[in-house]
């Protein structure tokens, strides 16, 4: 008697060749576990350029355009700000220095996930990387908050910074706050239940590094952000976590103590910011009225990539510091100069002017409205219901809702962070794939379709030859 192979091994070989594509994406968010080293490129952004590379030859063999009309439309538009921002700039090596890097963040690489990601499966795959980078940076930052062994906040050792070090206290703000949304996305979603509860899991878990990073901005978009989530899953489902998110903050800074002094200190400053200011708060508001000044002198073209830190002495308050104190996570105290106003909006007003920032904002806003009306239409969606003629795509075709709030969640946490921050440090990498996760639900409808029946139908045919 013959034995027949065992077909288990057959389809899940079929489904982990099916994730090689998006692999290469979720190498990057894995990098970012590694120390990091401050100056120059980092691990990420050289692995970045080769997806890039990647993206290319696959386009090439397998002879297909890179990107729908719409799509190379809406993530080219920062081109035209960028070109003319570089050609004012100060000296071509900071012209092209500042050009490959936005176009690396807001062009580049969420072109190569608009590519790479091909369906649901890709995309659950590459949030649940930043869950994982979320839960390791949480990791290392509350150990670095129980030992002392953290950046330095108020004398102390204890600010949460996670591999990130103390030149780059946003970093592990960003990977955590990131991640929580993910989580929450996946945990509220229509995903399968083992991913629901873990989801759930993640996102409690993670609240505590997030609120150990003393970030001010960050916990305000994550709040905005999960706040959000809530309301478009129902009232019924906002209440009941409402409550149960307010359980759990007794609990923890009741209950245990933890941080209740200097947490409570930090959250009571965001209220005092137009009363008694603390430095770093007086610091943002004179960066941001330089980058003003900046703005004004020069308002349609900017000073040119790079130019704020060349251009801000010239329009900066007496009240502006001479930098940021930095100490601890294995840094030596010194001072860290302010480059940049905080405030990505501002920081693209001053350096490219009017077109540049209404070619960036215009390219985030296609992204929010397309993002947007795709998730109220993921929404309404229940899986297995008929379909008629006009009413879309066929039961099963449409994305799941969790894929939804995942990258809707991630484009309005980047979009409220920008108030507070901009872009610099490794962590950028994560918005540059966040903002990628967020172009694919808002734009590659079509593509996800026709890749949902090339995938389907040879599967179909092979379980039926195995029959």
């Amino acid at each position: 008697m013959s034995l027949a192979p065992a077909p288990l091994p057959f389809p899940l070989a079929r489904r982990a060749a099916r994730l090689v594509p998006v692999l290469p994406l979720v190498a990057l968010p894995a990098l970012l576990a590694l120390p990091v080293t401050h100056g120059g490129a980092g691990p990420a952004d050289v692995v970045s350029g080769l997806v890039v590379v990647y993206c290319v030859i696959r386009l090439l063999r397998e002879r297909r355009r890179p990107l729908s009309p719409a799509a190379a439309v809406v993530l080219g538009l920062p081109v035209v700000g960028l070109a003319l921002a570089a050609m004012g700039a100060s000296s071509p090596e900071a012209g092209l220095t500042g050009l490959g890097r936005y176009l690396q963040v807001f062009v580049l690489v969420p072109a190569a996930v608009l590519i790479l990601v091909r369906d649901r499966t890709d995309f659950r795959v590459l949030a649940w990387s930043f869950v994982g980078i979320a839960l390791w940076q949480g990791a290392v930052g509350v150990h670095q908050y129980a030992t002392g062994t953290g950046a330095s906040y108020q004398g102390e050792d204890v600010r949460a910074v996670g591999t990130f070090g103390a030149h780059d206290v946003m970093g592990m703000a960003t990977a955590v706050s990131l991640g929580l949304v993910c989580a929450a996305g996946i945990a509220l979603g229509r995903a399968a239940v083992w991913q629901r509860v873990t989801a759930t899991g993640c996102a409690v878990v993670l609240l505590l590094p997030l609120a150990l990073s003393f970030s001010r901005g960050a916990w305000i978009a994550t709040a905005l952000t999960c706040a959000v989530q809530l309301v478009l899953t129902g009232p019924r489902r906002t209440l009941k976590v409402a409550l149960a998110a307010a359980a759990a903050g007794v609990v923890l800074t009741g209950g245990f103590g933890i941080g209740t002094a200097q947490l409570q200190e930090r959250v009571d400053s965001i209220a005092r910011v137009g009363d008694a200011p603390d430095q770093s708060v007086v610091d943002r508001y004179a960066l941001w009225a330089s980058a003003g000044g900046m703005w004004r002198e020069q308002p349609l073209t900017g000073v040119g990539l790079k130019g704020f830190p060349e251009y801000r002495d010239g329009h900066a308050a007496l009240a502006l510091s001479s930098g940021s104190d930095i100490k601890g996570a294995g840094t030596e105290y010194r001072k860290q100069a302010l480059l940049s106003p905080h405030n990505m909006y501002l920081l693209v007003l001053s350096e490219q002017g009017l077109i540049g920032l209404l070619s960036l904002a215009g390219c985030w806003l296609a992204l929010l409205v397309g993002g947007g009306r795709r998730l109220l239409r993921a929404r309404g969606h229940v899986p297995g219901r008929g379909h008629g003629p006009g009413d879309g795509p066929e039961p099963g075709r449409e994305p799941a809702l969790d894929c939804g709030l995942v990258a809707c969640g991630l484009l309005l946490w980047l979009l409220t962070d920008f108030v507070y921050g901009d872009i610099g440090g490794p962590s950028t990498m994560l918005v540059a794939l966040g903002l990628g996760l967020a172009a694919w639900w808002a734009l590659a409808g079509g593509e996800y379709r026709d890749a949902v029946a090339r995938s389907t139908v040879p599967e179909r045919v092979e379980e039926a030859a195995a029959r």
